[in-house]
């Protein structure tokens, strides 16, 4: 029993202290997807339904919900959003070549129709990103002609 206290005092100890280094949050003011919006022109219901599901983890600004603030979460929700990052981000665009353009689109995509994004996780406490059969093709077809676009070679108007 003994042995059970000590590790229970250390884990505590071990928790509080978590409280005091958290990770760096992704917060970056100002319009970071306006070369995005600007080169890709997507509907305005297609906009809002990326900005409501998809840019908390693949752009450079998170709206962080009050949970973030207690570790171990914090931790968990800044490797999601590493994660997302390193996938797709759409505060980078400009910064990808055509090819690599094209090719998150596709991602984007088979994502969004095999119904990978968003994670089950993020749609639990965010019920707007709960996206409808509507909703997952519009942004498909969107996806779609985008890349189509990009492959002849011209830009979505």
């Amino acid at each position: 029993m003994k042995v059970l206290k000590k590790i229970a005092v250390g884990l505590l100890v071990i928790l509080i202290g978590m409280q005091f280094y958290r990770p760096e949050k992704n917060i970056q003011e100002g319009e970071h997807t306006v070369a995005f919006l600007k080169e890709t022109n997507p509907p305005p219901q297609v906009k809002a339904i990326l900005q409501e599901t998809c840019y908390d983890c693949h752009s450079n600004n998170t709206v962080y919900p009050w949970y973030n603030n207690i570790a171990p979460v914090s931790y968990w929700l800044a490797d999601h959003v590493e994660h997302g990052k390193g996938h797709l981000n759409f505060s980078d665009w400009d910064a990808y070549n055509l090819k690599k353009k094209d090719h998150k689109l596709e991602e984007l995509v088979e994502m969004i129709t095999e119904r990978e994004m968003p994670l089950k996780e993020y749609t639990w406490t965010h019920a707007e990103a709960r996206l409808s059969e509507q909703q997952r093709k519009e942004v498909a077809d969107w996806a779609r002609k985008t890349r189509a676009l990009y492959q002849l070679g011209r830009q979505p108007e």
